[in-house]
């Protein structure tokens, strides 16, 4: 059996590709994702360095997205969509694959419609309350449409699967590396809470930023951890410089990250379904900063259902400063005892065997095909 993944969202991408080699070991699963973060910028993708390494073979295509406002990579990215097309169509052709799983984004949407002019199984998963623009046009060629916040009635082709966690989540690494271990502990001896900065697998250049400006003052109450993404900014080559005995950075974190986040105190991070749907299940006080300006203010609407059962408290990036940043953060420290149990409460709204119903829903997708 041969399995196509694809898509830009790919927390619960990872999490099913390790399910289906358990459920399906003999099944060769091949990953189709971008060459670089963002437009405009060459820096390696996320997903390219991690997949190969899961031994998932990874091609990459070069396609463009149906852009809501105009800017210099308007008329360039819509002139890749058809070369993405033929790439996806060169892709589905030579590698035969029996069924297409999707994760959504720009990148997927070819690829789902070739696949359906092949008349390949279709499934696509949907992480947010809100279907992105990608996700919406993907679904019209769909056999099954996987929710993950869902609460309707089942119908044959909409099915309630939850929002998978990866593996590294659900069953943290014992033991962590030398750097965040030894750093871990000297809070521990400081008595100081550990704050874990994130802003999702791009990283946030307005956090990393705005961060910067607090940092010195942040570090005399508080051990930090951030997570700065590859951008075209250069804000971790930057940030590097910055290293000290309360600091470190990091482009990403890799198989680490469960026992990075549980150990962690206090969450700072955008609103991405998959980032909260992982803080939810370890019950992390989460400060978030909802990217602005989303397909119909996506992470917003994250922020607050996750708000309303206790998991985070929202900063709007059109309030964000250096100095709103420190005084939510010395705020959220002062009663995080409180806030622990509040977010440990969100675990209800979690299905934490999210990545093996959807993997199993893909295979018996393939086989009745």
């Amino acid at each position: 059996m041969k399995i196509l993944v694809t898509g830009t969202h790919l927390t619960p991408a990872i999490a099913v590709i390790d399910q289906l080699k358990k459920m399906q070991p003999d099944a060769k699963i091949i990953y189709i994702g971008r060459k670089s973060t963002m437009e405009g910028f060459r820096g390696e993708s996320v997903e390219s360095n991690i997949l190969p390494v899961m031994e998932v073979k990874y091609r990459t295509i070069t396609t463009g997205r149906l852009q809501r406002s105009f800017s210099i990579y308007t008329i360039p990215s819509l002139l890749k969509i058809p070369i993405g097309i033929i790439q996806a169509l060169y892709i589905i052709i030579s590698e035969r694959v029996d069924v297409i799983l999707s994760f959504g984004g720009y990148v997927a949407t070819p690829v789902v419609f070739i696949g359906w002019l092949f008349s390949m199984p279709i499934i696509v998963h949907e992480q947010t309350l809100v279907s992105g623009l990608a996700n919406r046009i993907s679904s019209l060629f769909a056999d099954k449409i996987a929710l993950s916040f869902g609460k309707g009635r089942e119908d044959g082709c909409v099915i309630n699967t939850g929002n998978p966690i990866r593996g590294e989540i659900l069953q943290p690494v014992k033991k962590l590396p030398a750097e965040f271990s030894t750093f871990f502990k000297k809070a521990k001896t400081d008595k100081l809470p550990v704050i874990l900065v994130m802003g999702g697998n791009q990283g946030s250049h307005i956090i990393n930023a705005t961060l910067e400006q607090i940092l010195s003052e942040l570090t005399k109450i508080a051990y930090v951890i951030h997570v700065s993404g590859n951008n075209q900014f250069a804000d971790f080559e930057r940030l590097e410089k910055l290293r000290g005995l309360r600091y470190i950075v990091k482009k990403w974190i890799g198989k680490e990250i469960g026992k990075v986040l549980s150990n962690a105190d206090l969450i700072v991070s955008r609103a991405g379904a998959n980032t909260l749907t992982e803080l939810a299940f370890l019950g992390k006080p989460t400060l978030t900063i909802p990217l602005q300006l989303f397909f119909q203010n996506e992470q917003m609407k994250n922020a607050m259902f996750f708000g309303k059962v206790g998991l985070v408290k929202i900063l709007p990036q059109s309030k964000l400063s250096g100095e709103s940043l420190l005084e939510n953060i010395k705020a959220m420290i002062k009663d995080l005892e409180r806030l622990t149990l509040k977010a440990h409460q969100a675990k209800k709204v979690i299905n934490k065997d999210a990545a093996q119903r959807l993997a199993l829903e893909t295979i018996l997708l393939a086989q009745r095909n």
